[in-house]
């Protein structure tokens, strides 16, 4: 049973934190769940799918995506293992995802269909409640990706992307950890998009950077992003 192996990291889960193992596995059975493996880049749900499972990442990170009518590609949020997908549109009457969720590495999604978390919410109030403060979380994250999206130019978030790692790694040399791909999915913008403002702030002075560096130049970019 493929289960065993994964209850340590169900119950290392705030879902799962007041259930046995014993629990666990009289309650799953071979009709109620599935354990599937995704290979890197794998589209896990396409956009407009119907949702019919509420998932719990194993091992691995999923992301989140939409793409408009032109091709443009914006990555709304990332969940890695432990994290939920499927929960904020599983009981909706309108059950497709409205987005596509692709496999970023690697990963093991453990599959629980409506009856069984129906189940667990009966059983357990604190299951109910991190459904619900799941949902909650989603919802927001969402929202406030999509304000951000909307409301800011292509420098204003590449910016806001310097701001935070300034202070984050502590120094005016920002060592990327993604892509200039995954950089641009994330502020939704396309890759010559964003090289495109890059070179325009280099050639102002504002920064200079190589593949895998942005050396900030001007630190008033900095101070007066933070000052507004």
């Amino acid at each position: 049973m493929k289960l065993l192996e994964y209850i340590p990291v169900l119950k290392k889960t705030k879902f799962f934190k007041n259930f046995s193992d014993k629990d666990i596995i009289a309650l799953f059975n071979e009709n109620n769940y599935k354990i599937k493996d995704y290979p890197k880049r794998t589209i896990i749900y396409l956009q407009n799918q119907k949702c019919r499972s509420f998932d719990m990442i194993l091992e691995g990170i999923v992301t989140i995506k939409t793409i408009d009518e032109n091709g443009k590609v914006l990555t709304v949020s990332e969940f890695k293992t432990g994290d939920t997908i499927g929960g904020n549109l599983l009981f909706a009457d309108c059950n497709n995802y409205p987005m596509m969720v692709q496999a970023k590495t690697d990963v093991i999604l453990l599959h629980m269909d409506k009856e069984l978390v129906l189940r667990f919410c009966q059983i357990d109030m604190n299951f109910s409640n991190e459904l619900l403060r799941s949902i909650s979380n989603k919802i927001l994250i969402i929202g406030t990706k999509l304000k951000s999206v909307t409301m800011k130019t292509i420098r204003q978030q590449i910016i806001e992307f310097l701001v935070n790692q300034y202070c984050v790694q502590n120094t005016l040399k920002i060592r990327l950890n993604m892509s200039k791909k995954e950089w641009a999915e994330k502020i939704g913008v396309q890759r010559p998009s964003l090289s495109r403002e890059l070179s325009k702030m280099k050639k102002e002075g504002l920064i200079d950077y190589d593949r895998n560096t942005i050396y900030i130049k001007n630190l008033d970019i900095i101070k007066d992003y933070i000052d507004n």
